[in-house]
């Protein structure tokens, strides 16, 4: 798997994987909207009623959730608290840890329950950590195939230096 400091990137045919999970979770789980963040609190993808929403205070309010109740996680000896729970008058969120790198976020209010929700949500985690860690596969593979075909990629600077004497 890779770390949390390996970044990636998702190519279409990911992302339109990635996007049919979240569909199929937000309807599973009878959600209002679900996101995927990435630790470092940006937006991966979302799906549901997000119009209106700032997705991007939302995408970092979330990494810095995470990130502060590590930090609790790990006074008391824990590595992290890799589900979260947050109950309100009409709406809750459902936060989990998916793969170690991203965040799953669902939204849902009284037409669904914690208990469907959390169903839900880890069969779409198994599925998202297996898609990302194929993703980080096939990210490392390319990085070594660029590093191969790279003509330039042993030169240093000494060569360089010595050319031009």
């Amino acid at each position: 798997m890779f770390g949390p400091q390996t970044t990636f990137v998702l190519y279409d045919e990911e992302a339109a994987k990635v996007s049919q999970i979240l569909q199929h979770l937000l309807r599973a789980a009878n959600a209002k909207a679900i996101f995927l963040v990435d630790k470092n609190g940006q937006m991966i993808a979302s799906s549901g009623e997000v119009a209106g929403m700032d997705t991007t205070s939302l995408a970092s309010l979330t990494a810095g959730n995470i990130a502060t109740t590590g930090g609790l996680a790990k006074l008391i000896g824990e590595k992290e608290f890799s589900i979260q729970f947050h109950e309100g008058e009409k709406d809750s969120i459902h936060l989990s840890i998916v793969g170690g790198r991203v965040i799953l976020v669902v939204i849902f209010d009284l037409r669904s329950s914690l208990g469907l929700v959390r169903l839900r949500v880890k069969r779409a985690s198994a599925e998202l950590a297996r898609l990302f860690e194929d993703i980080g596969r096939k990210s490392e593979q390319r990085q070594g195939d660029e590093a191969g075909l790279n003509p330039f990629a042993e030169i240093t600077d000494d060569d360089i230096d010595n050319l031009f004497r």
